[in-house]
């Protein structure tokens, strides 16, 4: 008998065995998935298709296409197993991640707007090369952003939740210590307790004077007034691809905050990873089909 199964594409070469239905998250999901096994969830489509898992009693795996799944964990039925994005969207965010740097660093905002009125006005700007980078979330995105780091010569410094000696990982505890002597730090966490807030009006207090705050990972990493109140003084600046609240009310003082670039939560939406979600999907799928182990399961 066919698995049945719920992918959000109809162009995924599914292995033999599946008997695969679609719903994209922008349409009606077909009407009969009583007996949906496994469900690849759309990417990026708002709060409804993840309501589906709860009305779909012969689920067994939920597939998320995004690598934090924080708010997945809590809809699950016991018994249903879930597997998250993670590597999918590690070169698409550290793409993004770069470009907020260098669009701050060498303040491309500023040249933009030169553009605009036709003006030619030079000025020397701030570099990336030799920057001191404090990389804070050390998952596989950060090791892709890392590598673009290394590559434009800036010095980097990395943090996760505990400190890993041996991989020259240091500790979220250790921030104290290390902000000081950062002149940039970037932001890829999820959005959990231990997280909210973690950067908050003391470790703000505690970056040099013109130091850079980059966040694609949660927007609830940061204590949004206390980056107000350092950002509208034009003491730090922020490349943000992610806020809190979000998205971001018109009129919401970042918007016009000195220093500050803002992208509506975009960093992991490149087209390259649609390709790789796909492959992910139908690997999962062939998987799944001959029982062996699934990648990415959350929890094992």
């Amino acid at each position: 008998m066919s698995a049945r199964v719920l992918l959000p594409w109809t162009d995924i070469d599914v292995p033999e065995g599946i008997d695969a239905a679609c719903y994209d998250g922008v349409e009606a999901p077909p009407a009969d998935l009583g007996d949906v096994e496994f469900y690849v969830l759309p990417y990026d489509r708002g709060p409804e298709p993840p309501k589906l898992i709860q009305e779909l009693p012969s689920l067994r795996v939920v597939q998320a296409l995004s690598a934090g799944v924080e708010t997945l964990v809590p809809l699950l039925p016991g018994g249903v197993r879930l597997a998250n994005g993670r590597g999918l969207h590690d070169l698409s965010v550290a793409e993004h991640a770069l470009a907020l740097i260098h669009a701050a660093q060498r303040d491309l905002p500023r040249w933009f707007a030169q553009q605009t009125r036709g003006e030619w006005v030079r000025e020397h700007t701030r570099s990336l090369a030799d920057s001191r980078v404090l990389l804070v979330g050390y998952g596989s995105i950060g090791q892709a952003i890392e590598r673009q780091l290394v590559a434009a010569e800036a010095v980097v410094t990395r943090v996760a939740s505990r400190p890993r000696p041996a991989e020259d990982v240091h500790g979220v505890a250790e921030l104290p210590v290390l902000l000081p002597e950062a002149d940039i730090v970037v932001l890829i966490l999820p959005d959990t307790p231990s997280t909210r807030g973690l950067i908050g009006p003391g470790e703000l207090a505690a970056l040099p004077d013109d130091a850079l705050v980059i966040n694609v990972g949660r927007g609830t990493a940061i204590d949004t007034e206390a980056l107000v109140a350092e950002t509208r003084t034009g003491r730090l600046r922020a490349g943000l691809d992610v806020v809190d609240p979000e998205p971001l009310p018109a009129g919401h003082p970042l918007w016009t905050a000195p220093g500050v670039v803002i992208t509506p939560h975009i960093a992991g939406g490149s087209a390259s990873f649609y390709p790789r979600a796909k492959k992910l999907a139908a690997e999962q799928l062939r998987r799944y089909v001959k029982g062996e182990e699934l990648l990415n399961l959350v929890g094992s």
